[in-house]
């Protein structure tokens, strides 16, 4: 007796690293999609604390870096980004979430637009600005959180010139945290976000009590104002000028739609249509524009008139933390640590936010392409390579915010562009012309402000374009290494094909590839009396013919349908439609076994031409060799080869 081969059980390291490894596709939620009864979702209110941990953690650096921009004219600059706020990003996102209204955003909107390997390329590309974006929070932020807490005047004596170690420590943290797991985040973000916005109000009055009853404050800033820039309208062409490197306080939008399977709704929604998901979703996205609008204008002001130019400066004490400083110039040293403590602590879950952005979005979109190894399913071993490369992020960028501003500007930007271009186009085919109109005003202004970014400080894009190589060498070498792998992912036969396969089931099952011509009656005839010549087989033999039509070769999973028709009173055809011949040939053999308990055999003529073009032409447009591929996709789906369809060529 043969001996039995086993396989050893998976180590525990291994089974801890792949649990909840799911083959579904796009189905991943990242991990703080798994709190008790996600189905019945939260309060808006409640999830606009989620992705407010994003948005409004920005005020821990925003104002510091307006002020090192703009200078004097901060406030003012400060006023153009709030209207490109409140009259472009916002109206662009409640259209984002009345068209996406499942969480995935404008990348999904852009992807319906395009087809083929064009627009798998183009949400690649998107990816990797998306990537940008939400790396460089979580390193930015932990920059950040690290520098709030070395210019504590506690701390200060014993931390300092340690930013690069508490950097990496932050984000260390992070990534142990989702190795752990991940819930209740939304429970978490509403009371940070809540704590965080109440001092700052409590920051905002102290500086705004200072500056009216101190009056020379006011007029020696619009006494040098003036002096520095003339008139108003000089001051508003300069500030349209460093609009691009305010950026920043633009981030959170995307967050907020991809939020959305997390607010409740009402009752009687429904996946096909959730109106009250998308109603609420609006209210999300409008209080929290309108709130950090609110909190940007008076805290560019109360920094920009408070605090001496020369503190915002690398080595300042306002540098990277303006509120802050303000917070212990005004209100104590106590007040301050507590203040401190509190933005340390969303800042830190702002990269725990874009950490759970990023397994959101990654599993949306490459398992789908056929564009990632299995265990990229995984949330574990995707917070690993997500932690290495922010390791490296920090380090590149010495954990320095004001060096990874650009950086995050551009990922923010891009994204705010393509969702601007995704809902003018989706408002033009609605045949809405206002709409068309005002969308695309709002997409000419984020480009032109995407593109003064990329101008100003390239940085930003070459990490871009960094991430977006590395997605598409990773993608394309994973398909790769993935091209035989049986990727139909169901096989369905209409009556007549399964009649067909009842009626060859009882002798031999032989199929006939066929790739379609005239399909006259000719075309048949000659294909058989080739195919038995060339097999030897003898004229009694019977055939089922097999066509398969090429739809988008780009994508990778799909179900597959089978037809059967009779043509020209005599010829049993099987047609299909698929992403790749190959692949659908050997799902119908393996059915076919399968239901039968007969071992399929599959007939086919050689193909003529260079072998690896052929194969190119399999990777790219699902053609080529089909005969070998079939049989090396057989191999792979079934090892005991006793068991495996056969296939003959001739």
């Amino acid at each position: 007796m043969a001996a039995t081969t086993e396989h050893p059980p998976p180590s525990r390291l291994r089974t801890w690293m792949l649990e909840g490894l799911s083959d579904m596709a796009g189905h991943q939620q990242g991990p703080y999609a798994h709190a008790e009864a996600p189905h019945k979702g939260q309060r808006w209110y409640r999830v606009m604390c989620l992705t407010g941990v994003d948005y409004f953690s920005t005020l821990g650096y925003q104002p510091g870096i307006a002020a090192l921009a703009a200078g004097l004219l901060s406030p003012v600059a400060t006023l153009v980004l709030v209207l490109v706020t409140l009259a472009g990003a916002l109206p662009v996102y409640r259209r984002v979430a009345e068209e996406s209204p499942h969480g995935e955003g404008s990348i999904a909107m852009l992807e319906r637009l395009l087809s083929f390997w064009k627009g798998k390329l183009f949400v690649l590309t998107l990816l990797g600005f998306a990537a940008t974006d939400f790396l460089i929070t979580i390193t930015l932020s932990a920059a950040d959180a690290s520098t709030h807490l070395i210019e504590n005047p506690h701390l200060t004596h014993v931390l300092h010139g340690q930013q690069m170690i508490i950097t990496l420590l932050l984000v260390a943290l992070l990534g142990a945290v989702f190795l752990k797991g991940f819930l209740e985040a939304i429970g978490v973000a509403f009371a940070l976000v809540a704590v965080y916005l109440a001092l700052n109000a409590v920051v905002v009055v102290a500086g705004l009590r200072h500056v009216f009853t101190a009056e020379h404050v006011i007029t020696d800033w619009a006494g040098a104002l003036t002096t520095q820039h003339g008139n108003v309208f000089a001051m508003i062409g300069v500030s349209l000028l460093v609009f691009p490197k305010l950026a920043l306080g633009l981030s959170g939008f995307e967050t907020g739609v991809a939020v959305m399977p997390h607010v409740q709704g009402d009752p009687g929604d429904t996946e096909e249509r959730p109106t009250g998901r998308i109603r609420d979703t609006k209210k999300l996205l409008t209080t929290a524009a309108l709130v950090m609008s609110a909190f940007l204008i008076t805290t560019s002001f109360i920094t920009t008139v408070l605090i001496p130019a020369n503190e915002f400066k690398t080595g300042g004490q306002a540098n990277g933390r303006a509120l802050a400083y303000l917070a212990h110039a005004y209100l104590g040293n106590t007040f301050g640590t507590v203040y401190d403590l509190s933005t340390i602590a969303i800042l830190w879950f702002a990269g725990a936010s874009a950490m759970a952005g990023l397994l959101n979005l990654m599993p949306r979109y490459l398992p789908r392409y056929g564009m990632a190894p299995h265990w990229a399913r995984a949330v574990r071993p995707m917070v690993i390579v997500f932690t290495l490369i922010a390791f490296l992020v920090t380090w590149i960028f010495d954990a320095n915010v004001d060096k990874q501003g650009g950086a995050y500007a551009t990922g923010v930007l891009v994204l705010m562009s393509s969702a601007a271009i995704a809902v003018t186009i989706a408002a033009r085919r609605a045949a809405q012309r206002g709409w068309t109109i005002g969308f695309a005003t709002v997409a000419a202004v984020l480009l032109y402000v995407t593109v003064a970014n990329v101008i100003e400080r390239p940085d930003g894009v070459k990490i871009g374009v960094c991430f977006i190589v590395g997605i598409m060498l990773v993608s394309f070498l994973s398909r790769l290494a993935r091209a035989f792998e049986l990727r139909v992912t169901s096989v369905t036969l209409d009556p007549m094909a399964e009649r067909f396969i009842r009626d060859i089931a009882s002798r031999k099952v032989r199929f006939l590839a066929n790739k379609p011509g005239l399909r006259d009656k000719a075309e048949y005839r000659d294909k058989i009396e080739q195919i038995r010549a060339d097999n030897d087989l003898p004229q009694q033999e019977d055939f089922v013919f097999v066509e398969v039509t090429v739809t988008d070769p780009s994508e990778f999973e799909a179900g597959l349908t089978v037809h059967g028709e009779v043509l020209h009173d005599r010829y049993r055809v099987l047609t299909m439609e698929s992403t790749s011949i190959p692949n659908a040939l050997a799902a119908l053999l393996l059915h076919v076994r399968d239901t039968t308990r007969c071992t399929p055999h599959m007939y086919f003529e050689w193909t003529e031409g260079n072998p690896f073009a052929n194969f190119l032409r399999f990777f790219l447009f699902g053609q080529g060799e089909v005969a070998p591929v079939t049989r090396e996709v057989l191999r792979e789906a079934e090892p005991d080869r006793a068991r495996r369809p056969r296939v003959h060529t001739g």
